[in-house]
């Protein structure tokens, strides 16, 4: 038994050194949702604009229903969308029957109940959206989403 302890003890310390270091290194190893919430808001400028013009760069999608990620929750939700410009809503006004709702689905379906619960729960959907979306645009840019009308149930 005298002989085998040095041997226990080198080997739970080893482990707990690989333990330590996994822990420390997790991040960087697998970045998680929170470093592209991070990295939209650091993109995001806040301009003051007038009612007149947030009305005319707002676009809108109604009544948007779909199952969420557990099939036992339903959400129904309409969205409001500010762009950068009026080149930008026009286009997103063309494409938003069968490139931007599509998205707004398969975004829902990817999501928990668990992550629209709360204000920040919504923003950083509204983050992840904005991300997505701005891919798809090619004039102009999404700045803003705001959620009109927000009902989650169960079936």
């Amino acid at each position: 038994m005298k002989k085998m302890l040095p041997w226990l003890i080198t080997i739970l310390l080893a482990i707990t050194l690989i333990v330590v270091a996994a822990f420390l290194l997790m991040d960087k190893i697998f970045p998680g949702d929170t470093s592209e919430v991070n990295q939209a808001v650091q993109n995001v400028e806040a301009k003051h604009l007038t009612a007149d013009e947030i009305v005319e760069l707002t676009a809108e999608i109604l009544d948007i229903k779909t199952n969420l990620a557990d099939p036992d929750y339903i959400a129904s939700i309409d969205f409001a969308f500010q762009l950068d410009s009026v080149k930008a809503k026009e286009e997103f006004e063309k494409i938003k029957d069968f490139k931007i709702k599509p998205i707004l689905i398969k975004t829902l379906a990817d999501t928990k109940p668990e992550e629209l619960n709360g204000s920040k729960g919504k923003d950083q959907f509204s983050s992840k959206l904005i991300n997505i979306i701005n891919k798809t645009l090619t004039e102009g840019k999404l700045t803003q989403i705001e959620l009109t009308e927000f009902v989650l149930a169960t079936i």
